[in-house]
């Protein structure tokens, strides 16, 4: 059965600091439909309390897309990793084909790897509310390149044993990957849902 189009305040944002992106839920639901089809989708979806579709466009309410990827964490523990992994793979891909102008695509890929990650990283900052919502954004260090999100709303309340926050780090990865050097890895090193103050992920080139 297609998933139930109409809108509902689920996704409405209550305030301008609890929003995030869109794609963080249309990615994730693309993925896990080509998973396990419509069924699989509405599942998580209902499991989240969730039974209607964000808009395509604009920002959403931060809370609702938290549900949903903790609905996921919580119903395949085992899988949720790789589906999370590969929506934010999907994520970044969207970025770089639709939000991020064509010459700022050319110039990145044209540009020696240390200018071009800086400039990234610049750029990144600048729109950190639409991946981080209300938590907050800062570049760490550039060397290593570090990033951390505190108070990580899409892990806020989750405890674990180990970083959860594979859909970041994928975003942060892909982007680095196809516009700075092909050779960058992401990985998170403390987790906000591992009791840690922030969300850290460090960015390095194999062999560095």
């Amino acid at each position: 059965m297609p998933l139930d189009t109409r809108l509902t305040s689920d996704w409405s944002p209550p305030d301008t600091k609890a929003r995030i992106g869109p794609n963080a839920v249309h990615q994730l639901l693309a993925v896990l439909e080509e998973e396990g089809g419509p069924k699989l989708a509405a599942h998580v979806l209902a499991l989240a309390g969730l039974f209607d579709l964000p808009p395509d466009t604009g920002m959403i309410d931060e809370r609702p897309v938290a549900r949903l990827h903790q609905a996921l964490r919580r119903d395949r523990p085992a899988d949720a990793p790789r589906l999370a992994w590969a929506a934010g793979e999907a994520t970044a891909n969207y970025i770089i084909a639709r939000r991020i102008p064509r010459p700022v695509v050319w110039l990145l890929k044209l540009l020696p790897a240390r200018p071009a990650a800086h400039l990234l990283l610049r750029s990144i900052a600048r729109h950190a509310w639409t991946f981080a919502g209300s938590g907050g954004f800062r570049v760490v260090s550039t060397r290593p390149i570090m990033v951390e999100i505190a108070d990580n709303p899409i892990v806020r309340g989750e405890q674990a044993r180990h970083p959860i926050c594979f859909w970041h780090v994928a975003v942060f990865e892909t982007l680095f990957r196809r516009l700075v050097a092909s050779d960058y890895m992401a990985r998170e090193t403390t987790c906000c849902a591992c009791g840690d103050g922030a969300c850290r992920i460090m960015l390095t080139r194999s062999g560095t």
